[in-house]
């Protein structure tokens, strides 16, 4: 069947909905050093030096900022990527994911 023989009606109320999209949201702390959080920008997030200082002192100045905004699984890997890098250099740095802002 091909779509000109489908029902006009309903292909008026069938809608193709883009997959939701997540921001990965770094937050302040007193023991995470800035250059870590600047290196975990750089290497997870693939921003350049000068953009990953900027958000990182969004973070320090404004407590929390997006750092991504991907669909769902793979802002679940940054997280996941980021906590676990943290924890293995001791630092309790918190890394969580919303839905996007719109």
């Amino acid at each position: 069947m091909s779509l000109s023989q489908l029902d006009p009606e309903l292909l008026e109320q069938t809608q193709y909905q883009p997959p939701r999209r997540y921001d990965v949201v770094l937050h302040n702390d007193d023991f995470t050093p800035m250059d870590f959080v600047v290196e975990l920008l750089m290497k997870y997030f693939r921003q350049p030096i000068d953009k990953a200082t900027d958000i990182m002192l969004i973070i320090h100045e404004e407590g929390q900022a997006i750092c991504g905004t991907y669909y769902k699984e793979i802002a679940e890997t940054k997280v996941t990527q980021v906590l676990q890098h943290a924890r293995e250099q001791g630092y309790p740095l918190l890394a969580t994911l919303q839905p996007e802002r719109t």
